[in-house]
């Protein structure tokens, strides 16, 4: 016997089952201490998906959705840093630590509106654009902490982070 579903069934048991689902993942969540990451979904993070160093920085990644810990890409002559992610209003990756001498690369997806760089020490800072494509960057040769944003969308989340060791 073959059974016949109206849409009005097929639409309840898929709203039935997408409601599972959703409270499925709001249930099994990590807590705020989890170390491993995964705020994007890319549990790979382009640097081999081990477990990353998540420390608060003074609350500065509080707003910011994305921020799995520091990336690590010491060692590397150059670092691309993608301005416009995830809801279009987030650096990605959001932190990153990288060696004397390396050239961080920023550069625009397009997407969110105008966005730019600022270092809120004023050490650099990009001029405002909305073009993919556009590039800024910068080359970090002394040690520290250095902490940014993009001034529009900053009470969006939209800050980063450059770690220099």
């Amino acid at each position: 016997m073959t059974e016949r579903f109206s849409r009005r069934t097929f639409l309840r048991a898929t709203a039935a089952s997408t409601g599972l689902a959703l409270l499925a993942g709001c249930t099994g969540g990590a807590s705020s201490g989890d170390q491993s990451g995964g705020g994007n979904g890319d549990e790979s993070g382009g640097d081999g998906g081990e477990s990353r160093d998540k420390p608060s920085f003074d609350g500065w990644f509080d707003r910011t959705p994305n921020y799995d810990g520091v990336h690590d890409h010491t060692g590397e002559d150059s670092v691309t840093v993608e301005v416009g992610t995830g809801n279009g209003y987030l650096f990605e990756p959001a932190a990153l630590k990288v060696s004397p001498g390396t050239t961080v690369v920023w550069e625009w997806t397009g997407a969110g509106g105008t966005h730019n760089v600022q270092e809120r020490d004023g050490k650099f800072e990009s001029e405002l654009s909305a073009a993919e494509g556009f590039t800024f960057e910068h080359t970090f040769d002394e040690t520290g902490e250095y902490k940014y944003r993009c001034v529009p969308h900053e009470s969006l989340g939209m800050v980063g982070i450059v770690v220099v060791e």
